[in-house]
């Protein structure tokens, strides 16, 4: 005798709304029935359909006192345990509807039906299932009540994660691919090879029903700093052994780089890499999560909620902590049993590694609303993104006798246009008034200080010298900087100045990679409640070989009256805008019809760009990704090329570009493809 089960794998995936992921094994989400089919090969025995027992097991030693193994009979659905019932029987094959609770532990399952035979049961083992969480369960803890918001936080592949600065936001398009092929088996092994499940794997398979302890072991596991993850952060050059950051356009080619080399950790990301690839992985497993990101991002080291950052008199930077041009997270939705009613909803996770969590560098999930409402109490981590959304920041210049003097207090700057992609479009969506009050405002303050972090702050009195930067605020690559500032002299009495330039290309981080210009002017004269301007170029030649894939050039000048000794500082933040790549596509996109695009690049640079490549990827059009190696760009020459393809999946599809030579890097293009099967 022997027992077979059909699982109605295509029927049920697409009723789970899987079926994107593969219709080849059954993928389901838990709270929400789902049918096999058991048929019996034999001529002598029926099924006894109320005597058979199921059992569903997970993890490596499946235990009833743990609730890793589950026995259950057929009778009725009970949404509370699990249970089965009886849809038809003809004594040989029997149907049945199998159903999940909405707090089942998620994962790999083995469902097998013990059948009696005289005084002892046979088992037969009828195969394996997936089960995950269910954001259209109303029950289960990841509900989320909009279709619209459903389809966009755990159904979409697409997104835009955003970068560059405040004045000058970029939209980074981004494949999460979250239904790829191997993604879910992925995921299972991220949660597989977490320092918890190493540790003791019954216990965290206990844990496994939880959103909020699931969603913490991938932050833990996307970084690599102290596990096993999934990738390496790198944050300057050199960047041999690996991939720059700013190459990957999507998470499926990383998770599977890490999956198919044993689990040795990718090389590199950066912030909004780990965050990107965080997204794909809770929308596989059906948490709802959405990438955000926080331009002027501060970095409290020591939460505070106080930024010093110092300056010599020579207009350099030389010290203190770092405010981000922007920092990318990401959210994730749930509910919060574990903390007191209200701080359900959205919730922030990190898997940037920089300051440890309960010993392990992870970060969340933290309430977006207790990080508005200053509740620094709540878990997990809200301090820390508090702080990364309200410091304050102080500037203080250095003198060389070692003495400093407090220049400008900053209580605006920091957490600005926090955005994500709009539900439904490929608009950009502020967010910044759900982490917190308008800046300024009396409940801002309020806030600020209930958060009990707060230092007294004085700010500095109207000074009798001021020094301001005019320019603009963005050049596009290949442009001079033009720039004046303007010394106001607020006395009766006229001052002769020392003023001092200083110019640095930073990092996205914050931090100096390079001093492009020192301007000394030995002296200005500035008549009695006046304003004098001294005006200045950079010339993009002297800041071009070194910008790479640097967008931000830091200017500060510093003016000191040589009778006083008073001195008086101003900050400009110059962003650098890149050429894009223009793809286009050659005829009708058909699927599996080979396809041809042009891609062409204009070198705006007066010099020739050499080691030049174009990285091509497109997930349902190009297998992995393409290299096309150009030798060399001459000066203000348009280089085009066509490519050849075949899409092989249906629908609105993505081609990708990205340049890279030996003066600048992430240059992307991209065009939207609607791939139709006629």
């Amino acid at each position: 005798m022997s027992l077979t089960a059909d699982f109605h794998c295509g029927k049920n995936n697409q009723e789970h709304r899987t079926d994107g992921i593969t219709s080849k094994k059954l993928i389901v989400r838990r709270g929400q029935p789902f049918q096999i089919a058991l048929q019996l090969h034999s001529n002598e025995h029926m099924i006894d359909h109320n005597n058979i027992v199921f059992t569903v097991e997970t993890g490596p030693k499946p235990s009833e006192a743990y609730g890793s193994k589950v026995l259950f009979k057929l009778s009725s659905i009970n949404p509370k345990q699990w249970s089965g019932q009886v849809i038809s029987s003809t004594g040989t094959r029997l149907v049945l509807s199998l159903y999940s609770p909405a707090n089942a532990k998620i994962g790999r399952y083995n469902l097998n039906v013990l059948s009696p035979s005289g005084r002892q049961y046979t088992q037969f083992s009828l195969g394996e299932f997936i089960l995950l969480f269910n954001p259209w369960c109303p029950e289960d803890e990841v509900f989320l009540n909009s279709d619209e918001q459903r389809q966009e936080y755990v159904m979409n592949e697409d997104g835009i994660v955003y970068n560059g600065e405040s004045r000058q936001i970029e939209g980074r398009h981004w494949f999460f691919g979250q239904f790829e092929e191997e993604v879910v088996d992925i995921c299972l092994q991220i949660l597989d090879k977490n320092l918890k499940f190493l540790k003791d794997p019954a216990k965290d398979i206990i844990c496994r029903n939880d959103p909020v302890y699931i969603s913490r072991v991938v932050t833990a596991m996307v970084n690599s700093a102290d596990d096993k993850g999934v990738l390496t952060g790198k944050w300057s050059q050199p960047y041999s052994g690996g991939e720059y950051p700013w190459t990957w356009n999507g998470s499926v080619p990383i998770l599977q780089k890490w999956y198919k080399g044993h689990n040795r950790p990718v090389r590199y990301g950066q912030c909004w890499v780990f965050a990107a690839v965080a997204c794909t992985v809770l929308r596989c497993l059906g948490i709802p999560a959405r990438v955000v990101t926080n331009f002027n991002s501060a970095h409290d080291s020591n939460a505070n909620l106080i930024l010093d950052q110092e300056i010599d008199e020579s207009g350099r930077l030389c010290g203190g902590e770092s405010v981000w041009n922007f920092h990318v997270w990401l959210e994730g939705w749930m509910a919060r049993n574990d903390l007191k009613s209200g701080y359900d909803g959205w919730q922030v996770l990190d898997p940037t590694p920089q300051e440890k969590s309960e010993g392990i560098y992870c970060c969340g999930p933290a309430p977006v609303k207790a990080i508005k409402e200053g509740a620094v109490e709540m878990k997990y981590d809200v301090p820390f993104i508090f702080a990364e959304v309200n410091a304050d920041i102080v500037i203080w210049i250095c003198s060389r006798d070692g003495t400093k003097k407090k220049a400008a207090v900053k209580t605006k700057h920091v957490g600005q246009f926090i955005s994500t992609k709009k539900c439904g479009s490929n608009d950009r969506e502020d967010i910044t008034n759900e982490y917190k009050f308008p800046e300024g405002s009396e409940r801002e303050r309020i806030i600020f200080n209930e958060a009990q972090m707060r230092n007294n702050l004085e700010l500095p009195q109207e000074e009798k010298l001021q020094v301001q930067m005019k320019g603009d605020d963005s050049i596009s690559y290949g442009s001079d900087i033009r720039a004046q500032v303007n010394i106001t002299n607020n006395s009766s009495q006229s001052m002769v100045c020392k003023l001092q330039l200083n110019a640095q290309i930073l990092q996205y981080t914050g931090l100096a990679v390079k001093q492009i210009m020192a301007l000394c002017v030995d002296e200005v004269t500035v008549q009695a409640n006046d304003v004098a301007t001294v005006p200045f170029d950079v010339p993009f030649s002297e800041l071009g070989h070194d910008l790479k894939n640097h967008r931000m050039i830091k200017m500060i000048a510093v003016a000191t009256d040589k009778r006083s000794s008073e001195n008086a500082l101003a900050i400009k933040d110059i962003s650098v805008t890149n050429p894009h790549v223009v793809v286009k596509v050659l005829g009708e996109p058909i699927l599996n019809r080979e396809l041809k695009a042009e891609i062409s690049f204009h070198n705006p640079l007066p010099v020739t760009l050499y080691k030049c490549i174009f990285t091509i990827e497109g997930v349902g059009l190009i297998s992995g990704w393409e290299q096309i190696s150009q030798g060399e760009i001459k000066p203000n020459h348009v280089f085009a090329i066509n490519i050849r393809f075949t899409p092989t999946k249906v629908g609105l599809r993505k081609l990708s570009v990205d340049f890279d030579c030996d003066r600048m890097m992430d240059v992307k293009g991209f065009q939207n493809i609607h791939v139709k099967n006629i």
